[in-house]
């Protein structure tokens, strides 16, 4: 008697996107954010040149201040390297638009995995506790809204997939995405931040620390001859990122330490 197996589920992209402060708006905000939300994203898209790819995405869900939906992951050079940029630009005319309205800042995740038609299952939880994650708000609660509008992270496995494949992407590079590891509920995952048009080697030089190696269980860099060790914690708010190098992690950043976040 043969085995018997059912067989995986289609891999899917999941793009998920969030409003900051949403909550802090009045009725006639919420209204408008939630209006707006579905057209920005369709518009960033098909400046991105998967508009066809994006009518025929599955599971398309809007929560309010949310969108989340998956496409076929021959999607992800686009997604990673274009559309952050033209989801800027698409909130920067938003903003230019409506002078008088609070500027719309959005919290993007994208991920890759197997997905039934519902899209129920491990790797849209994971999707979302990407969004989650402290860094991009703590990103967006720093910066001024109406320059920097638009925060991304994808999981390690869309950054290696795209980077990886030599696939072209647009004109974005590895360096511009930011090492991270994501702490959200008991989900724990290194993940890549990007900031569209930021160079992260201009963000607090003074905080770099250069290092050889990382000890990838848990996270803690490997102290290098004449190197003063990493702190062994940070100040309460802190967000921590690894910047990587062709010699593996270069630098740890730090973002919010002793502020109000």
């Amino acid at each position: 008697m043969l085995p018997s197996w059912e067989p995986l589920w289609p891999y899917r992209a999941v793009l998920a996107v969030d409003a900051r402060n949403f909550s802090a708006l009045d009725s006639r905000g919420m209204q408008q954010v939630n209006a707006d939300i579905l057209p920005l994203l369709s518009e960033a898209l098909s400046a991105s040149n998967v508009s066809a790819q994006w009518q025929l995405r599955v599971f398309g869900q809007h929560a309010g201040d949310s969108y989340v939906a998956g496409m076929d992951p021959e999607v992800l050079p686009a997604l990673v390297g274009c559309f952050p940029d033209a989801l800027r630009q698409a909130l920067g005319r938003r903003r230019a638009d409506s002078p008088a309205s609070t500027p719309l800042q959005l919290r993007v995740s994208i991920h890759v995995g197997p997905l039934p038609h519902t899209g129920l299952g491990v790797p849209m939880v994971h999707t979302h506790r990407l969004l989650d994650d402290d860094a991009l708000r703590t990103l967006l609660n720093r910066a001024n809204p109406e320059i920097t509008n638009t925060a991304v992270i994808i999981s390690q496995r869309v950054y290696e997939d795209v980077f990886e494949s030599g696939c072209i992407n647009g004109d974005v590079l590895p360096d511009q995405f930011m090492r991270h590891l994501v702490k959200v509920k008991k989900f724990q995952q290194p993940a890549y931040v990007h900031i569209p048009g930021f160079d992260w080697r201009l963000a607090d030089p003074d905080i770099f620390e250069p290092l050889d190696s990382t000890d990838a269980a848990t996270e803690q860099p490997a102290t290098p001859p004449g190197a003063s060790p990493q702190p062994a914690s940070t100040a309460p708010g802190t967000v921590s990122f690894s910047h990587t190098g062709e010699h593996g992690i270069q630098a740890y950043n730090h973002f919010g330490g002793g502020r109000g976040q």
